[in-house]
């Protein structure tokens, strides 16, 4: 079926071409009744603006912001927090009419293609980047094309790009001391790539406060978020001879893959091992016991960071925001060590 177009809105009002622009585009040079009659037609032939077109205008908008995530596709479908943060994405950007460009890479470099293809090509008016890397080059790029930004993450190696970021120390200090009071002195644990920022901030974060508590070796092992990551880890850590008696894993996925690893080796949860996971989700809560979680308003992040772009899109000066910091949720998989 073809496109309708502005000329074929004209022939129905029996107008020009120049009153169904005046019309479309809010201008003056018809009156209301006419104004009121075009858009009636334009929007009973289902009309809409080409995004093409807009963007080739001078100072058009194409209507699309654009995230990419470079995390392999298959473990995606399992994490529950990019899929919050998606949903909370959508959320806003219907009450604007803008749509999203979501795109999965598994590669770096092609993620960095990506951006310069969708600026090249006027795909997108923004981008929302995740997962800030340390040194990342993103930041420098987004500067040279130039692409209006807001980094989820920060607030330290944005630099001039502006960040939605959460205090994730205030937390990890809540879940050390938590375990501390139930009476573990080895803890683990289980963090994401060493080369995101948040990764290394939790890891100070933890260290700090496994010091506050008089812990004598804060010990952080890496995966990749996965569940298979996640499992191994857990597998080479209750091997020990004098095995951890809490884990605390950076995501809900590898939390709930090392419940299973430690029903596996007839580890008892929680009477030799308390789990603790990252960022509540309904897999927290499905599995038995349900696991002990850090909680945070993932959507809500999405929602702030796609209202930030919307400003830094309409050339305003947008300033780094904080979120609110997760919260300690005590579930079946924490407690005292049994005996």
């Amino acid at each position: 079926m073809r496109r309708p177009t502005i000329m074929d809105i004209a022939k129905a009002a029996g107008v020009s071409k120049g009153a169904v622009s005046y019309a479309l585009n809010g201008r003056p040079g018809v009156s209301e009744e006419t104004r009121k009659r075009i858009l009636g037609i334009a929007r009973d032939l289902g009309w809409a603006p080409s995004s093409t077109a807009r963007a080739l205008s001078p100072g058009g908008r194409v209507g699309a912001i654009g995230l990419i995530i470079d995390r392999p596709a298959h473990s995606l479908g399992v994490e529950p927090f990019f899929m919050q943060l998606v949903s909370g994405i959508e959320m806003e950007l219907a009450i604007t009419g803008s749509d999203l460009l979501l795109h999965v890479t598994e590669d770096h470099q092609a993620e960095i293609g990506a951006y310069r293809r969708w600026f090249a090509e006027r795909r997108v008016d923004g981008v929302i980047m995740v997962d800030l890397r340390v040194d990342d080059p993103r930041i420098a790029l987004a500067e040279a094309l130039p692409l209006p930004a807001v980094v989820l993450g920060g607030p330290h190696g944005a630099g001039p790009l502006p960040c939605l970021y959460t205090d994730d120390a205030a937390s990890i200090r809540e879940v050390v001391h938590y375990l501390a009071a139930l009476g573990h002195q080895r803890i683990v644990r289980v963090a994401g790539p060493d080369g995101f920022v948040h990764t290394r901030d939790r890891t100070r974060a933890f260290e700090a406060a496994s010091a506050e508590v008089g812990l004598a070796d804060a010990v952080t092992v890496h995966a990749d978020y996965t569940g298979e990551a996640g499992a191994r880890a857990t597998r080479r850590l209750l091997a020990r001879t004098e095995r951890p008696t809490a884990l605390v894993y950076d995501n809900d996925v590898m939390a709930v893959a090392g419940l299973g690893v430690a029903r596996e080796m007839g580890v008892d949860v929680p009477g030799q091992l308390s789990i603790v996971a990252w960022d509540d989700s309904t897999l927290c809560r499905l599995v038995h016991p349900p696991l002990t979680a850090v909680a945070r308003d993932v959507a809500a992040c999405g929602r702030e960071a796609a209202r930030m772009l919307a400003e830094a899109i309409g050339g305003r000066a947008v300033r780094s925001r904080e979120t609110a910091r997760g919260e300690l949720q005590p579930r079946g998989s924490t407690g005292p060590l049994a005996g």
